[in-house]
């Protein structure tokens, strides 16, 4: 029997440790668009990478993959010479990949609630409510991140329940909101959201936007309970600026 799409993704990732070939098999590295800006595009090609890369040690744990349509987003922790967390969005054209996105930080944490960033449920739920969840989720970030109607927060939870993987956050609604309502020079600010891919319960967000001066990615993932936003995990990465970046795809 075939490997699904996801796990054709965990394959494709675990090759980074391993340095095993044949996984590398679903990228078509002639179509293969590349949208970190710090990675050369055509210069080396994937096998020689991951098979240099495994050769340093490290350590991939994928904790999450999902499937939304002709895309799989992913939720993945790395070891390499420092600790990571990281989102990851691959697009499919027939069997192979074709594209891919991502979003990574430093692992920090856990946070005061004593959540790390990846800890929680991994297995999708209530596939009928793919959509309906994808657009609580999308109304979410319209109107109150990018909006900013924080009057308008509360209607989103059951009450100040949420669990927080948020590192520098417990949990909490008001928590969440108190944070993003203060008024300092890093406050984070949404301008656009690229793409909301979702799975049963599970909903990725990826978004731009500023944080003080500096152009950043937010990469927001929720579990959706009922028509309410009951938990989220995050990582934010600064877009670095044009004249460095190794291809000219962009980041999002």
């Amino acid at each position: 029997m075939p490997l699904s799409r996801a796990d054709q993704i965990r394959a494709l990732l675990k090759s980074i440790e391993t340095g095993e070939p044949e996984a590398i098999a679903v990228v078509n590295q002639a179509k293969y668009i590349q949208h970190n800006p710090q990675t050369h595009e055509g210069s080396e090609g994937l096998e020689t990478l991951f098979k240099r890369l495994s050769l340093t040690n490290p350590k991939v744990n994928i904790v999450r993959a999902f499937e939304d349509g002709d895309f799989v987003f992913g939720h993945t922790e790395y070891d390499f010479s420092t600790r990571r967390i990281g989102f990851e969005v691959f697009r499919f054209e027939g069997d192979q990949v074709v594209e891919h996105w991502d979003n990574i930080q430093a692992r920090h944490g856990p946070n005061v609630s004593g959540h790390s960033m990846v800890d929680g449920p991994t297995e999708a739920r209530d596939p009928d409510k793919t959509e309906a969840n994808r657009a609580v989720v999308g109304e979410f970030v319209e109107i109150v991140l990018i909006g900013e109607r924080l009057d308008l927060w509360n209607g989103f939870f059951f009450g100040d329940t949420l669990i927080q993987h948020d590192a520098h956050l417990p949990d909490g609604v008001e928590n969440w909101r108190t944070s993003f309502a203060r008024e300092n020079q890093n406050r984070k600010r949404y301008e656009t959201c690229h793409r909301l891919l979702s799975c049963g319960d599970f909903v990725l967000a990826v978004c731009e936007g500023f944080q003080g001066d500096l152009q950043k990615s937010f990469y927001h993932m929720f579990r959706v309970d009922r028509f309410k936003i009951a938990e989220h995990w995050t990582t934010v990465e600064t877009v670095p600026p044009r004249e460095v970046w190794k291809n000219d795809n962009g980041k999002f």
